[in-house]
């Protein structure tokens, strides 16, 4: 059943697409400092696998083995204008929070939120009361904070040493790619428009220029600069391109960023979050007034993530001196690709 437009919001500007950044910045810290101490068991992270910014906390989580210690509440691909909802669970309500909308977490704690009710999203499990929505701050404080919870061989993914280029490098991804890419397709006007393809295009040329020499973004190994660029490729070609008109090249017409993308696609703890299909019913299903029919594209053919990529020449060390994480937990597997014929 499809949602009519004004049931699921507008979200063309009237110029250029502005987001709202501003977020709930309290923190869950080793100190507490916040009110809300890193314990394991007591936090539900909250997300959505056809979000991208969601899409990151579910990749760092598998990384760092968090999954015994932060449980997780899966929303569905849609949402209405008012809130995501827990359609995949049954009867439409989270088994641990025992709510059917993730609006009810934020109204928990702030009666009156007067923002956008966003993934990922932690919610404090005792009182229900949703603790942070700052998508940004959430991962970074996963690698830095929980640290005393950390599996054996989890990987730095913001290590100390790298931390000023890692930030460096994920303000230009935001601002032209992460972000890029919902400007161009949220744009208004045509001028507001072709400008951020401009953009875009111009910093993935740069990317691309700045991986053929290197396996990763920084240093050598998997860092929280790769995460954040790839959940914004692995959806390129099955939205971007077309919903968002980003069609200079697809991702597989850029030979460095689709080996690099299919590099890291195979790697345990990034394909194993990403299930294209429900990325596909989010953006053409919500977005109605950007794709009124609300038909979902059948294509692309997706078996050609898994083929060779020829990375492993350039010597990096996916997880440094850390080891893979062990295959996700049953509950949360996604469905696998098929090999290529």
């Amino acid at each position: 059943m499809t949602k009519s437009v004004s049931e699921n919001g507008s979200y063309v500007e009237a110029g250029e697409f502005k987001r709202d950044t501003n977020y709930i910045t309290t923190r869950i810290t080793a100190d507490g400092r916040d009110g809300y101490p890193v314990e394991p068991g007591r936090y539900r992270l909250v997300a959505a696998r056809a979000c991208p910014w969601a899409n990151r906390t579910l990749i760092v989580r598998r990384l760092l083995g968090l999954e015994e210690v932060i449980s997780l509440g899966l929303c569905g691909p849609t949402h209405d204008r008012h809130s995501w909802t827990f359609d995949l669970d049954p009867r439409g309500v989270d088994p641990v929070l025992g709510i059917a909308r993730l609006r009810d977490a934020y109204l928990a704690r702030f009666l009156d939120y007067p923002r956008g009710i966003t993934v990922p999203a932690v919610v404090d499990v005792p009182t229900g009361q949703v603790v942070t929505n700052d998508y940004a701050q959430i991962t970074l404080d996963f690698a830095t904070e929980w640290t005393a919870l950390h599996r054996p061989g989890a990987p730095q993914l913001y290590p100390q040493e790298l931390r000023a280029e890692i930030d460096e490098v994920n303000l230009a991804v935001f601002r032209d790619v992460n972000n890029g890419v919902y400007r161009c397709g949220f744009a208004g006007t045509q001028d507001a428009y072709e400008a951020a393809y401009d953009r875009l295009f111009a910093r993935l040329d740069w990317l691309s220029e700045r991986l053929t020499t290197q396996r990763y973004l920084v240093g050598d190994t998997i860092t929280e600069a790769d995460v954040r660029l790839f959940t914004t490729l692995v959806r390129f070609d099955s939205v971007y391109h077309g919903h968002f008109k980003t069609n200079r090249s697809k991702l597989t017409e850029m030979p460095v960023l689709w080996a690099y993308a299919r590099d890291l696609y195979q790697t345990p703890g990034f394909g194993d979050t990403v299930d294209f299909a429900q990325i596909k019913e989010h953006y053409y299903v919500v977005h109605a007034d950007i794709n009124p029919t609300q038909i979902v594209p059948k294509g692309p053919d997706l078996t050609n993530w898994l083929t060779p990529h020829g990375r492993e020449a350039l010597d990096g060390r996916p997880f440094g001196e850390g080891t893979p994480p062990p295959p996700p937990p049953l509950t949360e597997r996604v469905p696998a690709l098929r090999e290529p014929a």
